[in-house]
């Protein structure tokens, strides 16, 4: 039976948002493959030729990491080592452990700071992801798909109902108001520019695209 790999993935709060409501399930990143692993199309473009994919196979798990705190002396003095007297499940009961995701201030849990996701162990995660499907694809392949058929809506964009029969589209809000798009594609273009910057969308790179579906941890 093969080995099920297990590896830890960055998602801000908007986007675990999305994947706990179960609105997100694939996320698209940057293809970074060194020379050597590029081939000439036959109308001269340059296409990358997939290896091994740096988030895992169908049947890996993810570990999101997210922002987070412990109100717990030991873990605040790091290194962020899980102590021998703290219950998981107690913890996320009670509220020493908790999730910027979720919506708190600090104040309200009596938080001095949030610590960063690329600071979370893994023993403080509470989202377990695997992989069910991994391909690689230029970053706007899907422009021109109907808002029906669009394969951004699955990276979290809200559709937003209109009161009209119509819906429109935003990565982060879920309300209606302005700002939002009547195509999922622009929605998505906002998303990935927020994260990655304009220069980037406009680069219109090749992107490794993992579907994921989330499992107990």
């Amino acid at each position: 039976m093969p080995e099920i790999k297990e590896r830890p993935i960055l998602f801000s709060a908007p986007m675990v948002r999305a994947i706990l409501e179960g609105r997100k399930t694939v996320t698209r990143r940057a293809l970074k493959m060194p020379h050597g692993f590029w081939e000439t199309s036959a109308n001269g473009e340059l296409v990358p030729i997939p290896t091994n994919c740096p988030y895992g196979k169908p049947g890996d798990h993810l570990w999101v990491r997210e922002t987070w705190y412990c109100d717990h002396f030991e873990v605040m003095r790091g290194p962020y080592l899980k102590p021998d007297d703290l219950d998981i499940r107690e913890a996320l009961e009670d509220g020493t452990l908790v999730y910027g995701a979720d919506g708190l201030a600090p104040y309200e849990q009596e938080q001095p700071t949030w610590k960063p996701s690329i600071h979370m162990p893994r023993w403080a995660r509470r989202i377990l992801l695997e992989i069910t499907d991994v391909r690689v694809e230029r970053l706007q392949d899907g422009e021109g798909e109907t808002a029906f058929e669009s394969r951004y809506i699955a990276e979290g964009i809200n559709r937003i109902h209109q009161g009209d029969g119509d819906y429109a589209f935003h990565p982060f809000k879920s309300e209606p108001g302005p700002g939002s798009w009547t195509d999922p594609f622009d929605a998505w273009r906002e998303l990935w520019a927020g994260i990655n910057g304009a220069e980037s969308w406009n680069a219109n790179p090749w992107v490794w695209v993992v579907e994921f579906k989330r499992v107990t941890p």
